[in-house]
């Protein structure tokens, strides 16, 4: 099994561990029956938009387990006392399809990123400050990897609140707070924040 980090924020007792074979019902347990959302998987920006729609019904799921056989980097899970609380999606950019064929968020430069392309939390864990606490560990955990730059493409809430299922990139305040930098904005709601390992 993947070994939990030593990280541990003192009030939440946040850890983490890589999603594997070994952590794959915990992944599942977290996004419950429907996917997190609508059968997304954590699927929505790593296939086609035809193929992630096509698969909602339970093809995404389906894949997104053969991406968790076949060994590949997809993202963390977030603990408090054992239980699977959340989750971000972390990989490097060139495995989000979906980012290739965004103008708003095409590449800042030439060098090679690692993108964070989703957080979810449960219910009872949400507007908590979980989201900061959790990307911290994600940049660890891709500094273990070899990750030298690590992207965020939060969306800006409008009237300081955003519905949960329109807050899946994070919002900007939960980036800053650990410790990304805005670094290029091409749509009012849509900036590209970076944080340097």
């Amino acid at each position: 099994m993947t070994s939990i980090s030593n990280y541990e924020n003192k009030m939440t007792k946040l850890k983490y561990n890589e999603l594997s074979d070994e952590t794959r019902s915990d992944f599942e347990k977290l996004f419950g029956e429907r996917g997190a959302c609508g059968g997304c998987w954590c699927m929505s920006w790593r296939l086609k938009k035809k193929d992630f729609e096509m698969g909602k019904s339970g093809e995404n799921k389906e894949r997104m387990r053969a991406r968790v056989t076949e060994g590949k980097t997809i993202g963390i899970l977030g603990y408090i006392d054992g239980e699977p609380v959340g989750w971000c999606s972390i990989a490097p950019r060139e495995d989000f399809i979906r980012l290739e064929k965004s103008r708003v968020l095409k590449p800042v430069d030439d060098k090679p990123v690692w993108s964070v392309s989703c957080l979810f939390f449960k219910k009872d864990f949400r507007k908590k400050g979980l989201s900061s606490e959790l990307l911290k560990l994600a940049l660890q955990f891709a500094g273990k990897k070899g990750a030298k730059i690590v992207e965020g493409y939060p969306t800006v809430p409008y009237d300081n609140d955003i519905p949960a299922a329109f807050a899946w990139t994070g919002i900007p305040s939960s980036f800053e707070r650990a410790g990304f930098k805005e670094v290029a904005r091409r749509s009012k709601a849509r900036p590209i924040m970076r944080y340097y390992l």
